[in-house]
């Protein structure tokens, strides 16, 4: 049967962690040739350079335009000429500004639909804003405003667990001034349409956590949970959405009751990110829910304490690859 081969475009994020040694580790299986046409957004320099470090027999082909990348090839696209000082393990001007040079060139083309989906490596927020004043919290952020999405959802992915964000990188005691029925409402419409749409579930449920200790233990704790978030599930059960909840977050957890769902809406980041992590770290994915294009990521950051030592583990970027092309295609 004929498999749709997307074109996926991977941005090479900082050249000082361990990203490009995660891309060359994962692209070197010329299988995943048979499954799509990788385009990474970098330098064949900085490619080569990692290159060695890995010791891999890693070939790539030079591509002038991305609408001319050859199948059956790793393909590079040069976002810039310059020789770069590469120093690694460490967060530096140089290494944030070319990490935002291939971003923006990749979510450009991803919104343009010269690629039909795009992969982040990892990047360090800290040499992003030394390197130009990437005035964003993360990856989502960015992407989200240039897709010129009204709303997206940081969705983490693995085989048994799926964990949307109702707010994503803020500090967290800004996350009740934050929270609102329509926020939490605009999540769960999103988490039910991509379950749908993009991992096929026909009739998807979903449990929403607490804000509070104990989902604020009827009061006792704080009124986010009946002023906010039980009126949300409510609304949200009456224009069909199967939403339950709120659920206390350490006893949902901790007695396995997440696996009675199809997804998990958590009120603030670590929230969703400490039990996805635990649970499923090195198999997860974070996916981008609710925009005109496809974009996933590896689960783990530059992880400059092991960048430069081949000691690097590509499962995550691999499941975020094809995670990307299954997305594509369903």
């Amino acid at each position: 049967m004929y498999m749709y081969k997307p074109r996926v475009g991977i941005s090479i994020g900082d050249i000082n962690g361990i990203g490009p040694e995660v891309i060359i580790k994962t692209l070197r299986d010329e299988r995943i040739l048979g499954q799509c046409t990788p385009v990474i957004y970098g330098s064949s320099k900085v490619l080569s350079y990692h290159k060695n470090i890995v010791d891999a027999d890693f070939h790539f082909h030079v591509c002038r335009e991305v609408g001319q990348s050859a199948k059956g090839k790793v393909n590079v696209f040069n976002c810039w000429q310059d020789t770069v000082n590469i120093e690694l393990g460490q967060a530096k001007p140089e290494s944030g500004q070319f990490a935002a040079i291939a971003l923006e060139k990749a979510v450009i083309d991803l919104k343009n639909g010269e690629i039909d989906a795009l992969v982040t490596a990892p990047i360090n927020k800290h040499a992003m804003q030394m390197g130009g004043g990437f005035p964003f919290p993360g990856h989502t952020e960015y992407i989200t405003k240039t897709l010129e999405a009204k709303q997206s959802v940081m969705f983490m992915v693995s085989d048994d667990l799926k964990i949307g964000l109702a707010t994503n990188h803020i500090p967290i005691s800004e996350v009740p001034h934050q929270l609102t029925k329509e926020v939490i409402l605009d999540k769960l419409r999103l988490i039910n349409d991509t379950l749908k749409m993009d991992f096929g579930c026909e009739r998807p449920t979903i449990a929403v956590l607490g804000l509070n200790p104990h989902a604020s233990d009827n009061g006792l704790l704080g009124d986010a949970e009946e002023k906010v978030i039980r009126p949300a599930v409510v609304e949200a059960k009456k224009s069909g959405i199967m939403a339950m909840g709120p659920f206390s977050a350490d006893g949902f957890f901790g007695s396995g009751q997440y696996r009675k769902f199809d997804g998990v809406l958590a009120m603030y980041h670590d929230q969703g990110l400490i039990p996805f992590k635990l649970l499923s770290f090195g198999q997860g994915v974070n996916y981008t829910a609710g925009l005109s294009g496809i974009r996933t990521s590896p689960d783990h950051g530059t992880a400059y304490d092991l960048a430069g030592k081949n000691m690097a583990d590509p499962a995550s970027f691999r499941r975020a690859l094809f995670q990307a092309i299954d997305i594509t295609r369903q």
